[in-house]
């Protein structure tokens, strides 16, 4: 089976990463990055029933979901790996997670108010992976609910050169953690989006950083310094935000993020 299809394979991920606690300050990051931009796209906006289409964040650190748990009566969660699935409920359990597949959701048609996909769909070996995983998102969400989207930006020339190379080399390397799949850029996920019915309400570049010297640095600090040195590394790695209101954003930017809309029905 394919790594990015088996769930043996992302248990035994998950596991390293409890374990060891890796990348836990550079997840603290990558957490606080996902969120500003939710706070931003959400505001004060709540609904009943809010799908986040995986669970490794929860699964490994403090992830999205206190923060989802505010704009949602019902959160679920899914997860093509158990044990992920099981840490997070551990971890959360008011959280309804269950183990699925985000091209084959086990959900009715228009069942949700709001989808959050934060780099789950750039972890597929195939974009037609990706565009399956669309139109799942886009049957189950309600006419009128929204869709606020991640992946790994292939503008971005550090992503473009990285998916140059094979995943083998790259791992014996220490340059990714984990498998890392097709994506898009900006126009590749605006058209992918609106092939699947989606209409585009806004679009940014984020998580600016050199993330991998910053990863490097992250798990060094992690383990020596003092919680107050550790949080004055993370103000200014998210100083490095800036970078998002230059011309240059989209070409800086680690993920091309994209909140979109499902049309609501025209009168028959």
């Amino acid at each position: 089976m394919r790594p990015d299809e088996s769930p043996q394979y992302w248990n035994s991920v998950s596991r390293t990463f409890i374990a060891k606690e890796q990348q836990s300050l550079w997840r603290c990051h990558s957490d606080q990055i996902n969120i500003s931009l939710l706070e931003d796209w959400l505001g004060d906006k709540r609904c009943t029933d809010l799908l986040k289409t995986d669970l490794f964040d929860e699964a490994v650190s403090r992830g999205l979901y206190p923060f989802l748990q505010e704009h949602a009566e019902i959160v679920h969660g899914i997860d093509v790996a158990p044990e992920i699935v099981e840490e997070a409920k551990e971890r959360f359990p008011e959280l309804n997670a269950i183990c699925a597949d985000v091209r084959v959701l086990p959900y009715s048609d228009n069942y949700f108010d709001l989808i959050v996909s934060n780099s789950t769909l750039d972890h597929f070996q195939s974009t037609d992976d990706i565009e399956a995983g669309l139109l799942e998102i886009y049957r189950t969400l309600r006419h009128g609910g929204e869709l606020q989207i991640s992946i790994d930006n292939l503008q971005n020339p550090i992503i473009s050169l990285r998916n140059l190379l094979p995943y083998r080399l790259l791992r014996s390397l220490h340059l990714v953690p984990y498998f890392v799949g097709k994506t898009y850029g900006r126009r590749g996920l605006t058209t992918a989006l609106e092939k699947a019915g989606f209409q585009i309400l806004d679009t940014r570049a984020i998580m600016h950083c050199p993330r991998v010297l910053a990863v490097a640095v992250a798990r060094i600090l992690q383990k020596r310094v003092s919680n107050k040195t550790q949080q004055r590394f993370l103000a200014l790695l998210t100083r490095f935000e800036f970078l998002a209101r230059l011309p240059t954003g989209f070409f800086t930017g680690h993920f091309v993020a994209i909140r979109a809309i499902k049309p609501r029905a025209k009168p028959l």
